[in-house]
């Protein structure tokens, strides 16, 4: 077995600085070190690791339920103001459409829109196999009881679409779409021009919002018991 030999300085003071001392070490004894400084940067791996990930997740933690929209960032206020001269103005863009979706998002209701949106791309189809697919797929999403996407519907429209699922055709669920349609127009969309999200677009202020700057207020005091007095004028 290879024995290394290395020399150490004297470690007690008092002798001759000439003197050293020999210590042997094997091969087991430098294994020690190695594996000790195999552990340390294995550590210091993990360590970095763990506060990439921290710096990383800190930025998603901000707001868990609102991300942060960069789609809005380029729609000027005169286009989004056309979007207050009707619902079919405001549908008819793209824009319009996301803003709208986001919108619906705040209210917990997007799958109107989700589904309207279904329906129009339902009817462009053409292949019968595609039809029966895409047919069978928006019922279980959005028309069944108990639906991940259940849109607001009455029992009767539902069993009508039910009935065609044998052989369904581009107009199944063009009922249901227009009850969909008139629901976001009546209610929703009244809502939505009175929102933070459409406000913003436009520069505008909601109703009831008039800004009064207010100053501060002054202050005299009668002499000579100190008593304070306030002047109603200071006050906008």
């Amino acid at each position: 077995m290879e024995t290394l030999v290395f020399l150490f300085p004297q470690l007690n003071y008092f002798a001759p600085k000439e003197e050293a001392y020999f210590k042997m070490l094997g091969p087991e004894d430098m294994l020690a070190p190695r594996m000790k400084a195999s552990n340390f940067r294995l550590k210091d791996k993990k360590s970095r690791l763990s506060l990439l990930l921290t710096k990383s997740g800190s930025h998603e933690n901000i707001n868990p339920e609102k991300k942060t929209d960069t789609t809005n960032n380029n729609i000027s206020p005169e286009a989004a103001l056309r979007w207050s001269d009707s619902f079919e103005d405001l549908i008819r863009h793209s824009d319009g459409v996301e803003t709208f979706s986001q919108f619906l998002k705040t209210e917990f209701s997007e799958e109107n829109i989700e589904f309207w949106l279904a329906c129009e791309e339902y009817k462009t189809i053409d292949s019968e196999i595609r039809l029966i697919s895409k047919a069978k797929h928006m019922y279980s999403v959005f028309i069944e009881a108990e639906a991940p996407k259940e849109v607001n519907i009455d029992y009767a429209s539902k069993v009508a679409i039910q009935k065609t699922m044998a052989s369904p055709t581009n107009t199944c669920f063009d009922a249901a779409q227009s009850k969909v349609y008139s629901l976001m127009k009546k209610d929703c969309y009244p809502r939505f021009l009175t929102s933070d999200i459409y406000l913003h677009l436009t520069k505008r202020k909601g109703p009831g919002t008039t800004m009064y700057r207010r100053r501060s207020r002054s202050c005299v005091f009668n002499e000579p018991r100190g008593e304070a007095t306030s002047d109603s004028s200071d006050w906008l």
